[in-house]
């Protein structure tokens, strides 16, 4: 299970024990815990909020209603509730019963906190399975049923456009050739070095 989603157990137990060490260890693991201390608090509370509690760990024999009433009532509201019966008299009857009303596991006393914990894992994995599932039949359906088509967005193509066309006019006769430039006077910089460079001819000229 995704560590975001948060899951809520509801703890059914008549011993004062078990129900503490049970909740200890659920809390270490992540998850939230509601504590019923016989199964006729625990039904009020499934059917006062149906959809609220995704585990149901309940014992068998408790007085009042047993195990079998909180499974029957967490059944009947929320088909996807996964319940665990525990109890301290196992019989292989009460095994197969358990199973055949659709309880998810069923764990004997004394039983290892190891054994509950890959028992949780296993659930968090199915419950996260089971959401990849819907997801894709989700998607699956929306391609056979066919999904609307977006509406239409601005487009890289566009129509061609109408040109409008002067009439040809005869061409003008070509201007005359216009008269040879005449050379540029040299900058005035280059015409000092010019000058300086003839009057040191001329000097040494004198000299000779």
């Amino acid at each position: 299970m995704p560590s975001e989603e948060s899951l809520e157990v509801l703890l059914v137990d008549d011993e004062l024990s078990t129900r503490e060490i049970l909740e200890q260890f659920c809390r270490s693991r992540n998850l939230v815990v509601t504590v019923a201390s016989d199964g006729r608090a625990a039904t009020t509370a499934i059917e006062r909020n149906p959809s609220r509690f995704t585990i149901v760990l309940t014992d068998i024999n408790m007085p009042g209603a047993d195990g079998f009433e909180v499974l029957k009532a967490a059944k009947a509201v929320n088909r996807e509730c996964y319940v665990v019966m525990i109890t301290g008299y196992a019989t292989l009857d009460s095994a197969l019963r358990a199973v055949r009303e659709g309880a998810y596991d069923y764990l004997a006393k004394p039983f290892s906190l190891g054994q509950l914990d890959v028992m949780l894992a296993r659930i968090r994995d199915r419950i996260g399975l089971e959401r990849e599932n819907r997801d894709l039949r989700r998607r699956l359906a929306g391609v056979k049923g066919g999904v609307p088509a977006p509406p239409p967005g601005p487009s890289s193509y566009a129509p061609p456009s109408t040109v409008l066309r002067s009439p040809v006019l005869p061409t003008p006769p070509a201007a005359p050739a216009a008269p040879p430039a005449k050379p540029t006077a040299p900058a005035t910089g280059d015409m000092a070095n010019r000058v300086g460079t003839m009057e040191e001819r001329l000097a040494r000229m004198e000299e000779l």
